[in-house]
C-alpha cells in the first residue's frame, strides 16, 4: 500500500500516519525526516539544504523535490509507505508523480483529512508553553493546574506567534489555496479519498480504513 495524507495543520495527519504504519507495516515518510537524513549522510541535496535548516528557513520546492527523488531512487527505497507533509503543492505533486513512474510505484490512494477551519483554530490556538523551562500545555488536552501558570516553575505561560488565532487563519488561507489544486489533481486520477477528521482518533482511523477498503481489497485491519 502506498498512500499520501493531505490535511491542514492540526488535522491529525501525523497521528493517523503512525496508526497506519503500526497496523500495516508501512514506512512513514515525512519531508523533515528526509531533510535531516540527507544532511546527516552529506548527500549533494543535503548539503544544499543544510544552510536553510540551520537558518530556520523553508527549503525551496525544487530542492525538496530533489531530496524526495533521491530517497526513492536509493536501493533501500520504501515499497510500502505513507507520505506525511509531501506533496504540499501542485508542482510538488507533479514532480512526485514523475518519480513514482520512474520507480514503477503506483499510488494506492490519497487521503484528504477534512477539518473545519474553526476547529483547526480551536485546536492549535489552545497551545501554550513556558518561556523558562519550555514545558508545553494545551488548554483542552493538557491544561496546567493553575490557568496560565507553568506547573514546573510557576512562570507565566506564553503563546507562540504561530499558535495565535489570527496567524493560524492566515496559514489556513495559504493552505487552502495550495490544497485545492492538489485535491483536484488526485481526484482526476481517481485516487482521492475524503475523510472527515473530526471526533476521536480511533473514530477517524476507522473512517480512514473504510475509505481505503476498496483500494486494499477489503484487507485493511481497524483498531
Amino acid at each position: 500500500m502506498r498512500l499520501i495524507l493531505l490535511g491542514p495543520p492540526g488535522s491529525g495527519k501525523g497521528t493517523q500516519a503512525k496508526l497506519l504504519c503500526e497496523n500495516l507495516h508501512l514506512a512513514h515518510i515525512g519531508t523533515g525526516d528526509i531533510l535531516r537524513e540527507a544532511v546527516r549522510l552529506g548527500t549533494p541535496a543535503g548539503r544544499k539544504a543544510e544552510p536553510f535548516l540551520a537558518a530556520g528557513k523553508l527549503v525551496p520546492d525544487a530542492l525538496v523535490n530533489d531530496l524526495v527523488a533521491d530517497r526513492f531512487r536509493r536501493d533501500d527505497r520504501p515499497e510500502r509507505f505513507v507520505m506525511d507533509g509531501y506533496p504540499r503543492t501542485l508542482a510538488q505533486a507533479v514532480a512526485f508523480d514523475q518519480v513514482l513512474r520512474q520507480q514503477f510505484l503506483d499510488l494506492t490512494a490519497v487521503v484528504h483529512l477534512s477539518v473545519p477551519d474553526d476547529e483547526i483554530v480551536q485546536r492549535l490556538s489552545a497551545r501554550w508553553s513556558c518561556p523558562n523551562c519550555k514545558a508545553t500545555y494545551h488548554t483542552v488536552n493538557k491544561p496546567p493546574r493553575v490557568p496560565g501558570v507553568c506547573d514546573e516553575c510557576d512562570t507565566a505561560l506564553t503563546q507562540r506567534e504561530d499558535d495565535k488565532a489570527d496567524t493560524i487563519r492566515r496559514r489556513l488561507v495559504v493552505y487552502h489555496q495550495h490544497t485545492r489544486e492538489l485535491v483536484e489533481h488526485y481526484r482526476a486520477q481517481s485516487l482521492l479519498r475524503e475523510v472527515p477528521g473530526t471526533g476521536s482518533i480511533q473514530n477517524i482511523y476507522g473512517r480512514l480504513v473504510r475509505a481505503l477498503d476498496d483500494s486494499a481489497n477489503g484487507q485493511l485491519p481497524s483498531r
